[in-house]
């Protein structure tokens, strides 16, 4: 699915546009607090309608791969941008696991956060800085998970929206 700019409002639905062809409209949202306007997720068909459960599984697709990449891109800690990519993830709760366990043995412990264009280092001296990290991340992860399924299962208890 596609974001096509410029929507108030969500307008989810399977609309017909034509002989043949429909149009899969979902979702809304914002790339910024400020904007005026947001997206809507698109999908154009043509030919046979798609079936619901058709529609359903490509908007779950479709929010299992925003939910990654705000799981990845989303996370802000200290007016840090944090890639958390699987990888990374570990790296941290490995740290953290080691600083808690070793009493703070293991540091001070340095991390890259921000972007490769602008890298921001940050090292950990104290093991309660390190848990705030830790805990705040996993906080985000479940928070941005839990929103995705509960995303999927509005589709599931809507899907006559696609119908």
């Amino acid at each position: 699915m596609q974001k096509i700019y410029g929507a108030k409002e969500r307008q989810d639905g399977l609309y017909s546009i034509g002989r043949n062809k429909w149009e899969l409209i979902y979702g809304f949202g914002k790339d910024t607090e400020e904007a005026e306007s947001g997206y809507n997720w698109r999908k154009l068909f043509k030919g046979a309608k798609p079936t619901p459960e058709e529609c359903a599984k490509l908007i779950k697709a479709t929010i299992n791969d925003a939910t990654e990449e705000k799981i990845l891109r989303g996370f802000v800690w200290r007016e840090h941008k944090v890639w958390l990519s699987a990888e990374n993830q570990f790296d941290y709760k490995a740290a953290h696991d080691l600083a808690v366990h070793s009493n703070g043995v293991t540091l001070p412990v340095r991390f890259k956060f921000g972007t490769d264009d602008v890298p921001e280092y940050f090292t950990f001296e104290k093991v309660e800085d390190l848990e705030d990290f830790y805990t705040s991340a996993v906080r985000f992860v479940n928070g941005v998970l839990n929103e995705g399924w509960d995303e999927k299962d509005w589709v599931d208890a809507n899907k006559e929206l696609f119908a």
